[in-house]
């Protein structure tokens, strides 16, 4: 009976130390790497807060897929790479969240301004114009403008359009292009 009870052991005892192992290696990664993590974060999103929360964000990644292990795995590379991309990531939010909340602070303004007759007539004359220019464009074209106005990121507008992603600066410029050929026409 002996052996029976000692091979469910070993069999938890090797269990618990490759899970061990495992622990020791990612806590060696973090041990290492979390300075610069965190200092590359820092000084990219320029908060402390959501550099420490950022560089968390990398390492709970690393846990959850961590990368191939090939013959050539740089995994201070792969770390900063993903703490870059997860940094510019909340920067672009900022950015656009900072864009929306002015923009509703502005028709908030002009919502409840007091009425100036003429302001009233020039602005609705110039929406009416624009409705109008991008209602005679191309439906592609023209939705990619209003999306972009939106606010949506390039990776964004070729996600939305079907696209592909290095295509739409210049899509964009085109577009931009011909409603400002329209608009001059009107």
């Amino acid at each position: 009976m002996t052996a029976r009870s000692d091979s469910p052991r070993r069999d938890a005892e090797r269990e618990g130390a490759s899970i061990r192992e495992d622990d020791a290696a990612f806590e060696t990664a973090f041990l290492e790497h979390w300075p610069r993590v965190y200092g590359v974060l820092l000084g990219l999103v320029g908060d402390r807060d959501e550099a420490e929360d950022l560089a968390l964000e990398t390492f709970w990644r690393l846990c959850q897929r961590p990368p191939e292990h090939g013959r050539e795995l740089n995994l201070g590379g792969w770390l900063y790479r993903v703490a870059t991309n997860l940094g510019l990531n909340a920067i672009r939010g900022w950015k656009r969240r900072e864009r929306y909340e002015l923009e509703a602070g502005r028709r908030e303004i002009e919502e409840n301004s007091p009425a100036d007759p003429a302001a009233i007539f020039v602005r609705e004359e110039e929406r009416r114009r624009v409705r109008q220019v991008l209602g005679g464009m191309r439906p592609r074209e023209a939705q990619l403008l209003i999306l972009r106005h939106s606010g949506l990121s390039y990776r964004e507008l070729a996600a939305a359009l079907g696209v592909s992603e290095k295509s739409i600066g210049t899509l964009l410029a085109r577009a931009e292009n011909e409603f400002e050929k329209r608009y001059g026409d009107e």
